[in-house]
């Protein structure tokens, strides 16, 4: 049975994506057959895995407002055992154009549903709103990650996140579940970030992560090469950490 997480949080510059892709891609190379749909207009996802927004015909939006199947807007294996849903900027209108359609919280569910026996893992790039789009990943995913970057205004707008989270969880997919915390851009050299861990350790009654997400520029380098950084630079520690956080998910999962 596949694994469906949407990682998600409202606030911009965590690391939602750089987690997003990662993730996915330490998982396959985990042997691990592997999904990832970008549901963010930004389709940072997607550029930061090699792949040229400009130039696609079939994306997440084409899936949701029904010009295309689920099959024919997947990206086969564009690195063994990974496959990506792509998006553009014309996921921006998808807002609007769900408004009208019926079930429009679960249009990404119903399309999903049919190949998600395909996959071990399925992976969901959220945008950094509580949006339509957002919902939609919620109603599919089996469980929310969410990254937290070790900064100042950490806990802000965490709370409304978890809200949105229950809201879903009571009204349209009781089954969600919270997967964790994960650190991300984590700084060694200051108190700060470890306040912020012990700060968010204390405050949040969700499960935590142990692999915490180093500062690292070789991860910040990776997406400008179209590449995940466990292929970009395998022996840095950003590409130890997100390996070891791939594992830490699979381990969960078998509990």
């Amino acid at each position: 049975m596949s694994r469906i997480i949407a990682i998600a949080n409202q606030k911009g510059g965590v690391g939602k994506s750089t987690t997003a892709i990662n993730l996915s891609a330490c998982l396959a190379s985990l042997k691990k057959k592997v999904l990832a749909i970008d549901i963010d207009p930004q389709g940072n996802m997607t550029s930061g895995l090699g792949i040229e927004k400009a130039e696609l015909e079939n994306t997440v939006y084409e899936l949701l407002i029904g010009e295309c199947s689920i099959e024919e807007c997947i990206i086969k294996e564009k690195f063994p055992k990974l496959s990506i849903i792509p998006s553009n900027v014309n996921l921006a209108g998808a807002e609007i154009e769900l408004l009208d359609q019926e079930d429009k919280e679960f249009v990404l569910n119903n399309a999903v549903d049919t190949i998600r026996n395909n996959y071990d893992y399925i992976i969901i790039d959220c945008p950094p709103a509580l949006s339509m789009l957002t919902i939609n990943a919620m109603t599919t995913a089996d469980t929310v990650l969410v990254p937290i970057q070790c900064e100042y205004y950490a806990l802000e707008g965490l709370s409304q996140l978890m809200h949105t989270i229950e809201l879903v969880q009571d009204r349209l997919n009781p089954d969600l579940e919270i997967e964790g915390v994960v650190f991300t851009m984590y700084d060694a050299r200051t108190n700060l970030s470890l306040q912020v861990v012990e700060n968010v350790k204390n405050n949040l009654q969700q499960k935590i992560y142990k692999t915490i997400i180093p500062r690292n520029v070789r991860l910040a380098e990776a997406p400008s090469h179209g590449l995940p950084i466990n292929l970009y630079d395998p022996r840095s520690v950003g590409a130890e950490s997100y390996k070891l956080l791939a594992k830490e998910v699979i381990r969960r999962g078998k509990k």
